[in-house]
């Protein structure tokens, strides 16, 4: 599940619910999927859009997305840190970023125009919307290793619009994972 961080008020959010409500305070849609599609880890892309393609299509009908794809990132992806230097900073879009995170991790950061920075630390299950026009950026955690579904509303594709304020050199995409949060007991 994911973990919301805001770094300036050194508060760490963990409740589902809690997540949720955080989220949805500055426009972000966050659902938690319990995986019901059992994958094999090198399944190609189009076999996890068919396991999936039930969920696909009500997104698409609800956010009035035409496309869908895996992106499918690992420590061998070639040129991967070129690749994660364009996200790493703070940029927005014309249109929402979606993820449905099936392996590894990763770190959005996220920043509101009237609320504190957040960074919102996603895991297998996570589905996250963030709305088009929203200041964020993007970056993986220390394992370097994602595979997410990607839901987009131009068949092109989106392309980061860069804000160049300099606010994502303040955060660093810190990945703490399930091992750090507290068990209560």
């Amino acid at each position: 599940m994911a973990v919301v961080r805001f770094p300036d008020e050194g508060r760490t959010v963990t409740d589902e619910a809690a997540v949720r409500e955080a989220l949805a305070g500055v426009g972000i849609d966050y659902e938690r999927w319990r995986p019901s599609h059992p994958i094999p880890d090198g399944a190609p892309a189009e076999a996890v859009l068919a396991a999936y393609a039930t969920e696909i299509d009500r997104l698409k009908r609800a956010g009035g997305y035409v496309t869908a794809d895996v992106i499918d990132v690992s420590p061998q992806t070639p040129n991967l840190d070129t690749m994660l230097a364009k996200f790493r900073r703070e940029h927005w879009h014309d249109e929402d970023e979606v993820r449905f995170i099936l392996r590894g991790r990763g770190v959005f950061h996220i920043h509101p125009r009237d609320a504190p920075v957040m960074a919102i630390e996603v895991v297998p299950g996570d589905l996250i919307r963030v709305p088009r026009g929203t200041h964020h950026w993007f970056d993986l955690c220390s394992e370097r290793d994602i595979r997410a579904i990607r839901l987009f509303q131009d068949t092109s594709g989106w392309t980061p619009r860069y804000t160049d304020t300099g606010v994502d050199a303040r955060y660093e995409p810190v990945c703490l994972g399930p091992s750090y949060i507290p068990v209560r007991a």
